[in-house]
């Protein structure tokens, strides 16, 4: 696909013209249409444009799950720039980092000083939202003649530069081509959630990051579903939108399924979901146990799929017209290959009961990134001549071609010589009654190299004392895997989208 169509604009403008009275985007009681979507993007690109934005520009986003994200995104698309998302809640120095490395001629960002000093500091244009949102670029003195047009792009141009979370040092910024971003939306659309115009898509998942930006608002503007968001994540709140607004299909990470149970479980009256025909959980692997509890609960399929921003984000997924295998992320979507590999780069093969074989899942397709911006010598080592990008993710493989996340390569941990496998320990822990989150991270030891500690959250009104919980892993598994100790806290450290931050339990910052 390398045509004038390639820009991912023209899905918004298509689904305008289609359906121009349809609802766009939901917030409580503001409620957009495609039409007004689409006008608003025009103007958004004319004033853009009266700032020198161009093709294969930079322009930076920093918002919540609002409004004005759709219609930024799309205004500068609609020019032919490049889209960089950013976690609103980044401080000046991060927020400097991402702007001096992307070369950003633009920033949209909420107000506050953090954005106003980096922006300063860069020299980069800064277009505030308020409260109002976009209005005064809009229908203000600020409002300029619109853009009319879409700005030609090749497949191969980069739509998003979509940065990782800097795991491993400073943050790289992935590529995404508008063929990765087209292609992805159009499998997730098509093959995944069967989306049209009838669906309402829940919009939990945050919009700057890749799962949000394509399962949620790619697919839905593609098909002209209504997109319902809150702008930050509340299990109690979600609950009451999907009821309200009749969601049809729940995107989410595993942290947001067992909030929204234990959110359920306190609740006078029991939420009407009834409505949900689709959950779809990706981000990290989904304790089996709140799978089970979950769809007990509500009467909906959970969908466990995999993919990382290097993958535009999806590469594997339970399809819904196949069998579901509970704990799998699945088989490789349309247009993309996936393989593991041993240490050696040798290719593993299926595992079975008497022989389970682990490798690296190595991915190749439609969805690679382009590369790492500006970074040929992290892109080389991430994507090899062959074209298959190695995720760092750790898998099996069964007999008919679904994978098992198995951990992540730096979360394993190795005690005496012998592997553990976080997960493991963390689904058994799943399976006491009184935890509702765990979490499992290797720790140093002078003797053994590194040793097993757990740390869980209990579930509202529960008790469990730390020997009670080691016991109860204990019993279940040989006696180099089971942890020595088990914390309980508060809380467990997370990332903007859910995801459990093991490097600051360790507390080594990786």
């Amino acid at each position: 696909m390398t045509s004038a169509s390639a820009n991912l604009a023209h899905n918004l403008a298509a689904t305008a013209q289609a359906q121009p009275h349809a609802r766009a985007v939901i917030l409580d009681d503001l409620v957009l249409t495609y039409d007004e979507v689409e006008h608003s993007a025009r103007q958004l690109a004319g004033w853009m444009r009266a700032q020198g934005v161009g093709e294969g520009d930079r322009v930076a986003l920093m918002l919540p799950n609002v409004p004005a994200f759709p219609v930024l995104y799309y205004a500068a698309l609609r020019l032919g720039a490049v889209v960089v998302p950013m976690n609103p809640l980044f401080k000046r120095r991060e927020i400097q980092f991402y702007l001096e490395d992307s070369g950003a001629s633009l920033l949209a960002a909420m107000p506050g000083e953090d954005a106003a000093a980096a922006a300063g500091a860069t020299g980069t244009r800064l277009l505030t939202v308020g409260p109002e949102g976009l209005s005064s670029y809009v229908h203000g003195d600020d409002a300029v003649d619109p853009v009319e047009e879409v700005v030609p792009r090749d497949g191969d141009d980069t739509a998003v530069i979509l940065y990782t979370s800097g795991t491993t040092g400073r943050p790289k910024g992935a590529e995404l081509t508008c063929d990765n971003l087209q292609s992805n939306q159009l499998a997730t659309t098509e093959t995944l959630l069967h989306l049209d115009s009838s669906d309402v898509v829940m919009g939990c998942l945050p919009l700057f990051h890749v799962f949000g930006m394509t399962c949620g608002m790619n697919t839905a503007f593609a098909t002209g579903a209504a997109l319902t968001m809150i702008p930050r994540f509340d299990p109690a709140k979600a609950l009451e939108v999907i009821e309200r607004d009749r969601v049809t299909v729940f995107e989410g990470v595993p942290t947001m399924y067992g909030a929204m149970l234990a959110a359920a479980g306190a609740a006078a009256t029991p939420p009407d979901l009834s409505t949900l025909r689709t959950a779809i959980s990706g981000g990290a692997s989904l304790p089996l146990e709140v799978m089970k509890r979950f769809e007990e609960t509500f009467g909906a399929t959970i969908l466990e799929g995999y993919g990382l921003s290097e993958t535009s984000p999806v590469a594997s997924f339970n399809h819904p017209d196949a069998e579901r295998k509970a704990g799998s992320i699945g088989t490789p979507i349309r247009g993309v290959q996936m393989r593991l590999v041993g240490p050696d780069g040798a290719e593993v093969g299926a595992s079975s009961e008497d022989d389970p074989q682990v490798g690296e899942i190595c991915i190749r397709g439609e969805n690679i990134m382009k590369g790492y911006w500006n970074r040929p010598d992290a892109t080389a080592e991430a994507i090899d001549g062959d074209g298959w990008f190695h995720s760092g993710d750790l898998a099996r493989r069964d007999e008919d071609g679904y994978y098992v996340i198995v951990d992540r390569k730096k979360d394993m941990i190795i005690r005496g010589g012998l592997n553990v496998y976080p997960r493991e320990i963390e689904e058994l822990l799943y399976e006491h009654p009184a935890v509702a989150e765990a979490a499992v991270v290797g720790v140093p030891h002078p003797e053994l190299g590194e040793e097993v500690a757990a740390y869980v959250v209990l579930a509202p009104d529960a008790q469990a004392d730390e020997a009670e919980l080691v016991r109860h892993v204990k019993e279940q598994v040989a006696p180099y895997k089971y942890p020595r100790t088990v914390t309980v806290i508060d809380e467990l450290p997370k990332g903007a989208t859910g995801k459990i931050l093991k490097r600051e339990l360790r507390g080594d910052g990786a």
